[in-house]
């Protein structure tokens, strides 16, 4: 029953991963672009039309008004100049049918008052058709002679221009060929507006008679078309630049987010295996030192066949005594305790330690540096990436190959870089891509820490460090120092290989 309890909990276990593993996550700069791109466009097509609205709507009204002011003008004028008795209006004598209810105006002079008022309303600028209202909605006067004496029925907007006492009533729009009144001489090309203007009795209480006037001013049209252009185009820009400005910000915070969240994911995955890694490790340097010291005194009084089974022994405690140290050293926190430190002699240290090594590959060994390069690091932690890339490049080597070392000054004098390439193995474009990632290893038994352990400190002290590698081709490792002081050697010499 027991073992059955267990199947059910190691089946059951991957579960969670899985699960894990499928959720997706939030695509922050995915879903700003969409919703982003939603809003600002809803919002610039709201502001375009309640904008152009605007505009047509003052520029209709503020035209409709000066042609209202000038036949109220007009008529006045004529009032005047005919020295019609006060008390009747040119809106009373719009109607020819009325003459006869006023006894204290003469017909001819009221007529000839009429015919120079309806003249200078005929010849009116941008003029589509012009029409004047009886009280009774019969049209007493057209442009049109086929409208004169029509009575206009079941017409809204000139029912409630003869009902209201605004100055002028305004509309722009398409002709209507179903509307009686609306017989153009002319069609309008793009738009016309319908100007209502109530012509009062003497003491303004009552709408006597309406001058209806359609125009289609080109001047006003090439004024509202080129306000359309212009309040279309900035919004589209002004839309496109705030969306790009946004987007760049959201980019720009995903990313840090991004890479946020891969430092916290490495910095947990170290936090969770750093104290069993560490205690795994302690408890094993001294297991190992006691083997190593064993093996030693075996060697000593051992048969030949047997000394070569002990080198063997004593080569893989140390190889597994030096992963226990860099295991320990990847484990402990880098401090930013930067100094000056003189990278050529680093080298020369890296490069005495391995000497033997390199002998035994048969690796030809190139140096190329220039006289001096301070840089600025720690001297113990640049000793450890100077032998975790020493040492990987001479692991692919077994068979032997060239190590090529070469120090130069960078573009401006601020930065040094240091090019490590060998002719070994390689690795594939995916192993290439994982090789920053933790505890990913190509070596047979590799701890996959070194290179982790090198872009740490690298980036700690402002450098930077990098990775190029082909298949039977060889390795080629950049890292890139801060330079100490900045007033150091460029001059390359070949002397020290």
């Amino acid at each position: 029953m027991q073992m059955l309890n267990n199947d059910k909990a190691t089946l059951a276990a991957p579960s969670t991963p899985s699960r894990v593993r499928h959720q997706r996550q939030f695509n922050l700069l995915r879903w700003f672009s969409l919703v982003s791109l939603v809003i600002i466009t809803s919002v610039a097509v709201g502001l375009g039309y309640v904008s152009t609205a605007f505009v047509v709507n003052e520029s209709v009204e503020r035209d409709a008004m000066l042609t209202a002011q000038f036949i109220q003008a007009m008529a006045h004028a004529e009032v005047r100049h005919a020295q019609i008795a006060p008390g009747v209006t040119m809106g009373d004598l719009l109607d020819p049918r009325m003459d006869d209810q006023y006894p204290n105006v003469d017909a001819a002079v009221a007529a000839a008052a009429r015919i120079e008022f309806l003249d200078h309303v005929e010849h009116l600028p941008d003029t589509l058709l012009a029409n004047v209202y009886a009280h009774d909605r019969t049209v007493v006067w057209s442009t049109n002679p086929q409208l004169i004496g029509k009575k206009i029925e079941a017409d809204d907007d000139l029912d409630e221009s003869f009902e209201s006492r605004v100055p002028v009533s305004s509309s722009y729009h398409k002709a209507d060929e179903d509307r009686d009144e609306q017989k153009f001489l002319r069609e309008p090309n793009y738009l016309f507006i319908e100007n209502y203007i109530p012509m009062f009795n003497s003491d303004g209480s009552k709408v006597v008679s309406m001058v209806e006037v359609y125009k289609e001013p080109q001047d006003l049209v090439r004024r509202i078309q080129r306000g359309y252009v212009l309040i279309w185009g900035s919004t589209a820009i002004g839309g496109v630049l705030v969306y790009l400005g946004l987007f760049w910000i959201v980019r720009r915070g995903a990313n840090m987010l991004a890479s946020q969240q891969t430092q916290l994911i490495a910095s947990e995955t170290f936090v969770a295996l750093g104290e069993m890694s560490s205690a795994v490790a302690h408890s094993l340097r001294n297991p190992l030192a006691t083997i190593r010291s064993s093996a030693e005194l075996a060697h000593d009084v051992a048969s030949v066949p047997a000394q070569k089974n002990i080198d063997d022994i004593i080569s893989q405690v140390d190889r597994m005594s030096r992963w226990v140290r860099e295991l320990l050293v990847s484990l402990r926190p880098v401090h930013d305790d930067a100094e000056a430190v003189d990278l050529l002699a680093a080298i020369d240290d890296t490069r005495a330690a391995f000497a033997p090594q390199i002998k035994r590959n048969a690796v030809q060994l190139q140096v190329q540096t220039p006289p001096t390069a301070m840089v600025v690091s720690q001297p113990v932690l640049l000793t450890q990436i100077l032998n975790s890339l020493f040492s990987n490049a001479l692991e692919a080597m077994p068979g032997g190959g060239r190590l090529s070392i070469e120090v130069s000054l960078l573009a401006g004098g601020r930065q040094l870089q240091l090019l490590l390439s060998d002719t070994g193995k390689g690795m594939s474009q995916q192993q290439e891509r994982m090789v920053f990632k933790p505890f990913f290893t190509t070596k047979q038994g590799g701890l996959g820490v070194g290179l982790v352990l090198v872009k740490r400190i690298m980036e700690r002290f402002g450098g930077a460090v990098s990775l190029t590698s082909r298949e039977e081709e060889g390795t080629r490792v950049s890292l890139t120092f801060n330079v100490a002081g900045g007033d150091h050697g460029t001059q390359h010499s070949g002397g020290r290989g």
